[in-house]
């Protein structure tokens, strides 16, 4: 009888159902058997697919009513595999033991029972999260397609915190990615970037027909605002198409600056951003220079903190005002440690830690993101994004020496992006 409670149990962790098979009901068996069957089915065919193409596989997994119904069914199996755990107690016979044998093998069964329930139940909560969060970030249709094979993501990272007036993206990039190869080129552009203009047919250029140029006033930063403040019906169905007024008018200056047609954009929260940072962990950064946090005054009398020399790890709110402190440092200064932030996050977006602290990522991730990208590109792009963190990211700052920002030469930015892409493209010596 001890051998055979054992072998119940074994029978239960490898095939559900299976000792009810042997020693119990067959209908609930069937039951049991044909469940973990399909999921073992599931399981294999998405093995075999991915060795055909992964891209395929990525497409699946990035489907939010499939993800649903994977979570439906992952929560039925925890609750089925539950009510077999207890069946496999009651055809152990536990009252036919030895007392020391029925309580090791009483314990075995609960904790079989609760473990497999648990990591079952947990892998269906995930499946749900994961469906919730895909669906109401990338809630928009479509296509896009690579313009002279690359796709053009416009990045802008919106500091709304309640010390700032109105909302202007302080960071602004364009990541721009190879369609076949996946090599990126992250291109930043400054806040303070002056004397810009419109891409060919922006309604802009009905209100200001010789650019965004009165001087300081008139960076290129400032575009957001003054479009949502005076100019929206420049844009009657942004919203309808999942972006805004002030978004496209700023992707089109961004356009004109670089010669590139861009795509989609993707706004981050950088208020949310922290959020993001706390529920990976926090980021490992090596800062250089001593920071304050917070402070409006010249003598900063008022500042609330600061952030130390050395290598550390800075959780969302320290890794926050290490992007954004602006006293004793430049613009150009905080553009590249907000790159350091940027790199710092993706280099803790490993899978066992995004695996391990996945809830709380996609809760972050929903008040964090907003996007236009469309709902059946994200394939595509999780792919170009897994090729281009495998081979890194190359970084372009249009920024003094290299860019007047008062006087800036369109024609040489547009110039040097292209040479950067030819580069890119080459293969390394190694290859």
């Amino acid at each position: 009888m001890h051998r055979r409670a054992w072998w119940l149990i074994a029978l239960t962790l490898l095939l559900p159902g299976s000792a009810q098979l042997v020693a119990g009901n067959r209908k609930l068996a069937r039951v049991g058997i044909t469940a973990t069957l399909g999921f073992w089915a599931l399981i294999v065919f998405m093995l075999l697919l991915g060795l055909i193409n992964k891209s395929w596989v990525i497409w699946l997994a990035t489907l939010p009513v499939l993800i649903g119904v994977l979570a439906v069914a992952l929560v039925g199996y925890a609750v089925l595999f539950a009510f077999l755990a207890l069946d496999t107690l009651r055809l152990m016979k536990l009252g036919r033991l030895y007392n020391r044998e029925r309580w090791i093998t009483f314990g075995a069964i609960v904790l079989a029972g609760v473990l497999g329930t648990s990591a079952i139940g947990y892998a269906g909560n995930m499946a749900g999260v994961q469906a919730n969060f895909i669906g109401s970030i990338f809630n928009q249709g479509g296509y896009t397609t690579p313009e002279n094979g690359r796709y053009n993501i416009l990045l802008l990272g919106a500091d709304s915190g309640r010390d700032r007036f109105g909302i202007r993206p302080d960071s602004m990039s364009v990541i721009s990615i190879d369609a076949a190869s996946g090599k990126a080129v992250n291109i930043g552009i400054p806040r303070n970037l002056q004397h810009v203009s419109f891409s060919a047919g922006s309604p802009m250029l009905t209100v200001y027909p010789n650019g965004w140029n009165c001087g300081f006033e008139c960076l290129i930063n400032a575009i957001f605002k003054d479009v949502t403040d005076n100019h929206e019906d420049l844009y009657p169905n942004a919203v309808k198409q999942g972006s805004s007024p002030g978004i496209e008018a700023t992707k089109e200056a961004v356009e004109y600056v670089t010669g590139l047609k861009i795509q989609s954009y993707v706004l981050v929260d950088m208020a949310a951003f922290s959020s993001l940072i706390d529920a990976l962990g926090g980021v490992e950064i090596d800062v250089k220079q001593r920071l304050p946090i917070g402070g409006q005054l010249d003598d900063l009398s008022d500042v609330k903190g600061w952030i130390e020399v050395g290598k550390q790890r800075l959780d969302g709110y320290h890794a926050l005002w290490y992007a954004r402190s602006r006293h004793s440092t430049s613009d150009y200064d905080r553009m590249k440690r907000q790159h350091e932030v940027e790199d710092a996050v993706l280099q803790q977006m490993d899978p066992a830690n995004v695996l391990s602290r996945f809830q709380q990522i996609a809760s972050a991730g929903e008040k964090l993101v907003k996007t236009n990208i469309p709902s059946t590109m994200l394939s595509q792009y999780v792919d170009l994004a897994i090729k281009a963190r495998s081979q890194g990211i190359t970084s372009i700052t249009l920024t003094p020496p290299t860019v007047d920002v008062v006087w800036p030469d369109f024609k040489a930015i547009r110039k040097l992006i292209q040479t950067e892409f030819k580069q890119s493209a080459s293969p390394s010596p190694s290859n």
